[in-house]
């Protein structure tokens, strides 16, 4: 099923972030259907910095690789602001669809842009996100290809400009919308209210954010059609990956934590280097 029709089902999609080959395994042996490819997570892991617009599109684009080489499942991408203009845009939607993304979520802050639940955000002008919009639909290779335009305008205009923003991006030919950080379940209300039957619509989870959390059945209730977890695998290994070192430093031996930890053997069945060695050993047989 392509992801269009997935978002066109009545159960909502949850998309987990992932920012590696391992994750996106894990993931989808998980049982997971989509995934969602996070610019905050590839910050936080690759760069050891915060979402702040520091990840570049190259960094993103050979992450995005490494995982379709992993991975069938359609993948949602985070373009962040298409990394520039609309040329830039239009660029970054040719270079991601050639990696295998499915969707790209494209968004109307100014560059250097920052987290969506992070304060001082500021916003390009409509029309501007609408060139964007319009150069992406332009470019891609494949109308499966969703476009899903994101805007911030809540923390910077408030509710009714959000909802202003997102009408014209629908109007530019986005698939689907992302209004970020609604600051209320009557927000999150709202915005689902004011598109419902219209579109696709996408919510963001991000533990201590801006948004009160949700399930995914209560935003499916809402309206909702999808919902991503964008950082929380990352915050899940900082908060284990401290433990561990402080364990390791503290007693010269993984032993104390052995009970947190896969084995030699485990991580090797969960990466199928068993599979890889019979598949290797198969072609070393071909005469």
């Amino acid at each position: 099923m392509s992801l269009k029709a997935r978002l066109s089902a009545a159960e909502i999609l949850i998309a987990p972030g992932v920012f590696d080959g391992l994750t996106a395994a894990l993931a989808e042996a998980a049982g997971f259907e989509a995934l969602y490819l996070s610019g905050a997570a590839v910050a936080y892991t690759r760069l050891g910095r915060p979402d702040i617009g520091l990840s570049t599109m190259s960094e993103m684009a050979d992450t995005l690789a490494l995982i379709r080489d992993r991975v069938a499942l359609p993948i949602i991408i985070d373009a962040d602001t298409g990394h520039g203009n609309a040329l830039n845009a239009q660029r970054t939607m040719r270079v991601y669809e050639r990696m295998g993304a499915n969707a790209l979520q494209i968004e109307d802050q100014t560059y250097p842009k920052r987290c969506g639940h992070l304060d001082d955000k500021s916003l390009v002008p409509m029309a501007e996100m609408v060139g964007k919009i319009t150069a992406m639909a332009d470019a891609r290779a494949d109308d499966g290809t969703l476009i899903i335009a994101r805007t911030d305008a809540i923390a910077v205009e408030g509710l009714a400009a959000a909802l202003d923003r997102a009408e014209t991006y629908l109007e530019a030919g986005a698939d689907a919308l992302f209004i970020e950080a609604p600051r209320s379940g009557d927000e999150l209300r709202q915005v689902a209210t004011h598109f419902a039957g219209r579109v696709p619509l996408m919510a963001n989870m991000v533990e201590g954010g801006a948004t009160p959390v949700q399930s995914a059945a209560d935003l499916q209730a809402l309206g909702y059609d999808l919902v991503i977890f964008p950082g929380g695998i990352v915050r899940a290994i900082a908060r284990t990956a401290e433990e561990y070192y402080a364990s390791l430093r503290a007693h010269g031996s993984n032993s104390p934590f052995a009970d947190r930890m896969h084995d030699f053997a485990g991580l090797n069945a969960r990466i199928g280097t068993e599979a890889m060695l019979a598949m290797s050993r198969r072609y070393s047989d071909v005469p």
